[in-house]
């Protein structure tokens, strides 16, 4: 394969105005025009993002179960078991909950298959339910485009004792995930910015209305083609969603998301979280791919919270009185006041109504953060929007398994998704044709009825004069607004932020493979002896998995925060006196 340079992205357009939207087949045309941009990033030596699985011949030995004839390879020090049909052509990465390779259906080979071995599945009662959660959440979201397709399942037992120990789960195969485009270092443009954007909406919109919270959306858990399509992946933290308050409140104190990513509601012990967390992760996933690189990348929880504080301001005191700890809502009362920054400091080159949208998705305060059905209309998106192609599903997602907590029972519960799945994607293929069929007329009527809803909405189209002049109208009235604010003011003014480059400089014409693993690691570590020191003191039980940003799934947010409060922990990993605030922000370095 050709190692030729590919062509520099053309920068992001800067145009005041859209045109008229866009036919289906002209947004075809861009689809393509996207995909001849990103085709070439994605090439390496061996096609792929990854290294190749070398394999001796005869290296696999075959091994016999209640499922057929299957053979174990070696990958990564550990047993991989794989029916005969496929042959392992790649090690795609080890995490912590999983191990994942490429594979190749012999049946049909045009198609490549993603395997994940759920490692450690039944070691830990956290773990078990973590796969269970994310089996059950898989076959829900089945078939949607914008979520990762399970293709098949598999229970394999122990080689040693006999009883069954492994899941398998087969899954659609992309070629690289978001984290690995953007830490690529090269330019994308404001076209792929919208369609990125427009798909994950698309996907959460489906999630949200099964009144399910994903809770760990970031880049690495965006899967990625070279045609642009999108799909969210890795379910295993998400949870169920209650109008009633009371019931949300409970999942406060246990882990979520990565925490660059994560919405500072869950970290100042707000009473209740909704939807709006996911809302703000699409806003944190935003702004990197504007400026390359992560927006809030705090290194412990008190320097998160700074670095959200220094760019969006001060909060309202409406907003500052429902803190739910005493200690963090004083912290934050004794900061010196910031004003807001606004975004077109930040981003100069951005387009404006990508700025607008990043503005309203990175609201402090949760209540007035833009919902997933708000961001797919907003203007930003005109060109993707489209609520006929926008479904939502149609039976809400049941979480009554979560209160089991013992390991057999769970064990159980896997095994019976696993039968009930595997007679469906197993039967004769006239028999999954008639499902098929009856799935696609399901959604098509889904599809007449949001249509029809839309035309109640808007009888009379409007002229395309008149929609471009209201764009024009909306864009007038931000910048007014902008001449009208303030300057930025500094909490600390020999530490201005840098201005962010949102075409950052190309380190290769090829991702990396080395960068191309998910998750992030911290560039400049804090020193581990003042952090192990300061928690033992308290008894706090960290435990690092891979990622240095994660923590294990039991360990709260919330107290983590009063540790470090307690502590007077900054970024910096130094002792620091709470009075007079420590606003400390660390962007560009």
């Amino acid at each position: 394969m050709s190692n030729a340079q590919p062509s520099p992205a053309p920068r992001p357009s800067t145009a005041r105005a859209h045109v008229q939207p866009p036919t289906p087949h002209q947004k075809q045309i861009l689809h393509l025009e996207l995909l001849v941009l990103l085709t070439p990033r994605l090439q390496t030596k061996t096609s792929s993002i990854y290294p190749p699985l070398k394999h001796k011949e005869g290296q696999g030995q075959r091994m016999a179960t209640n499922s057929g004839h299957h053979t174990v390879f070696k990958v990564m020090g550990q047993d991989f078991v794989v029916h005969d049909r496929y042959q392992i052509t790649k090690e795609l990465g080890q995490g912590a909950y999983g191990l994942v390779v490429a594979a190749q259906n012999l049946d049909s080979p045009q198609t490549p298959i993603a395997i994940k071995k759920v490692t450690n599945v039944f070691s830990k009662s956290i773990l078990t339910k973590r796969a269970l959660r994310e089996i059950k959440l898989l076959r829900h979201f089945r078939g949607h485009k914008n979520i990762t397709c399970l293709y098949d399942m598999e229970i394999v037992p122990d080689s040693r004792t006999g009883k069954w120990a492994e899941v398998y789960l087969y899954e659609e195969c992309m070629e690289a995930d978001l984290h690995a485009i953007i830490r690529s270092g090269q330019g994308l443009t404001d076209s792929h910015y919208q369609s990125f954007i427009y798909q994950l909406l698309c996907g959460l919109k489906y999630i949200h209305s099964a009144n399910v919270l994903h809770r760990d959306l970031k880049p690495g858990n965006l899967l990625v083609n070279a045609d642009c399509e999108l799909k969210i992946c890795d379910f295993g933290l998400a949870r169920g969603y209650s109008s009633h308050p009371d019931t949300n409140a409970g999942f406060m104190t246990e882990y979520v998301a990565t925490r660059w990513y994560r919405a500072p509601e869950i970290m100042l012990s707000f009473q209740s979280y909704t939807k709006a967390i996911d809302m703000w992760s699409v806003g944190c996933i935003l702004a990197e791919l504007l400026g390359g690189k992560p927006f809030f990348k705090g290194r412990d929880y008190v320097d998160q919270l700074n670095q959200i504080l220094h760019f969006l301001g001060t909060p309202d005191e409406e907003t500052l009185s429902r803190i739910g700890s005493p200690r963090a809502q004083q912290y934050v009362r004794n900061l010196p006041f910031m004003p807001r920054v606004p975004f077109t400091h930040v981003f100069p080159n951005a387009n404006p109504l990508a700025l607008d949208l990043l503005s309203k998705l990175l609201t402090f305060d949760p209540a007035k953060r833009i919902t997933v059905e708000e961001a797919l209309k907003h203007p930003y998106l005109s060109v993707w929007h489209d609520p006929s192609d926008e479904p939502t599903c149609s039976q809400e997602f049941d979480f009554g398994f979560e209160s089991v907590q013992d390991v057999d029972e769970m064990r159980q519960m896997i095994l019976e998704e696993v039968v009930d799945f595997r007679k469906v994607v197993r039967m004769p293929p006239e028999q999954q044709a008639a499902l098929a069929a009856k799935s696609r007329e399901e959604k098509e009527k889904e599809r007449e009825l949001a249509r029809a809803r839309e035309m109640e909405r808007d009888e009379t189209p409007k002229p395309v004069e008149d929609w471009m002049r209201e764009q024009q109208q909306y864009l007038t009235q931000q910048e007014q607004q902008q001449e009208l604010s303030p300057p930025p003011a500094y909490a600390h003014p020999h530490r201005q932020y840098q201005h962010q480059n949102t075409q950052p400089k190309r380190r290769d014409s090829t991702i990396d493979p080395s960068i191309a693993k998910r998750g992030y690691t911290r560039e400049e570590p804090r020193p581990r002896e003042v952090v192990d020191e300061a928690y033992e003191s308290l008894e706090a039980n960290v435990a690092y998995e891979g990622d240095e940003n994660m923590l294990d799934d039991d360990v709260s947010d919330a107290k983590a925060m009063e540790r470090e409060l307690a502590l007077g922990l900054d970024g910096r990993g130094v002792h620091v006196p709470m009075q007079g605030g420590q606003g400390w922000v660390r962007w560009g370095q």
